[in-house]
């Protein structure tokens, strides 16, 4: 099984109102829901925009300096992202089309080069 990361940029979504967005959210948790049945979701998280930033952090001198914000000037931001272990590309394909369909704004896959390394959990070695 390979791990691929399915993102979306917060500039993608357009405007929607409240009912709109509370729809899109619960097809997006029944689709969660199927992904998890499946056994294919590693971690989902759909709550990134502009304001969640807390601030970006850069090399100097050896040291890290924090500033606000992005450490760069950007016009897009991160809005939310699927992590989904499956056996290929189109499986990945699969799964971000279904996102895609569901939410109705575009979605972006990238292939991780290797597995990652999960959290360890306190008393497990």
């Amino acid at each position: 099984m390979t791990e691929y990361l399915i993102t979306f940029n917060d500039e993608w979504v357009p405007d929607h109102t409240a009912e709109e967005l509370r729809e899109k959210s619960t097809a997006a948790r029944a689709l969660t829901e199927e992904m998890q049945a499946d056994g294919v979701l590693i971690f989902t998280n759909g709550g990134l925009d502009r304001s969640t930033v807390v601030c970006g952090v850069e090399p100097v001198d050896g040291r890290p300096v924090f500033t606000d914000g992005p450490y760069v000037e950007t016009k897009e931001h991160l809005g939310g992202f699927v992590v989904v272990d499956v056996p290929d590309d189109a499986a990945a394909r699969y799964w971000a089309g279904r996102l895609a369909t569901v939410l109705d704004w575009p979605q972006e896959v990238h292939r991780f080069r290797g597995p990652g390394q999960a959290r360890r959990v306190s008393g497990q070695e």
